[in-house]
């Protein structure tokens, strides 16, 4: 008998290059399963590289977000995964999934975090700061935007040179290598 494999669900916003990376990570895994992608952007590239991917998709709004009825949408969802989305989550969703929803933010919290501090804006604020380095935080969601417990950071150098494009180049390879990994250990824990 197959034993029940650990569901994902995957938020995102925009491109979805992490959420296909986290699908190709767990393509075939033993313990996980992506179960689907939701979006509040009917507009998101992601929708595309989930329907290549041949994962279920959502489309909601925040409005929709908001209401507790949204938890028809990830019934038998074990972990949620936020992976470039930008809508802070109610406190409803965060008790119905106690330390189980995990987000990446592209700078080192509790530095550059916070609302409005994503993509470019994060980058270009580390670079008018004058910082010497940046990187990833892997951490919990909490009800605060980037205020949960860190699980995993990786750095990089910040150059002279470094634009908010070129640093986000770096932190998106950093993301890469990481995100899914560390999301494989904390869920596998």
């Amino acid at each position: 008998m197959e034993t029940k494999k650990i569901s994902l669900a995957i938020f995102a916003s925009g491109s979805g290059t992490n959420a296909e990376n986290i699908v190709n990570y767990f393509a075939g895994h033993d313990s996980v399963v992506i179960s689907k992608i939701l979006t509040n952007n009917s507009d998101a590239y992601v929708l595309e590289r989930a329907r290549s991917l041949n994962v279920p998709t959502s489309i909601f709004s925040g409005r929709d977000l908001r209401d507790p009825s949204f938890l028809k949408e990830l019934e038998n969802i074990d972990f949620i995964i936020l992976a470039g989305f930008l809508l802070l989550l109610p406190e409803y969703l965060i008790r119905e999934f106690p330390e189980k929803i995990i987000n990446i933010h592209p700078a080192l919290l509790p530095k550059f975090g916070g609302k409005g501090m994503y993509g470019h804006h994060v980058h270009q604020a580390v670079i008018d700061s004058g910082e010497k380095e940046s990187g990833i935080t892997i951490h919990l969601v909490n009800e605060e935007y980037d205020k949960g417990k860190h699980l995993f950071k990786a750095k990089c150098e910040v150059e002279a040179s470094d634009s908010a494009d070129t640093l986000a180049a770096k932190i998106h390879k950093l993301e890469q290598l990481h995100f899914p990994r560390v999301i494989e250990e904390y869920i596998l824990q």
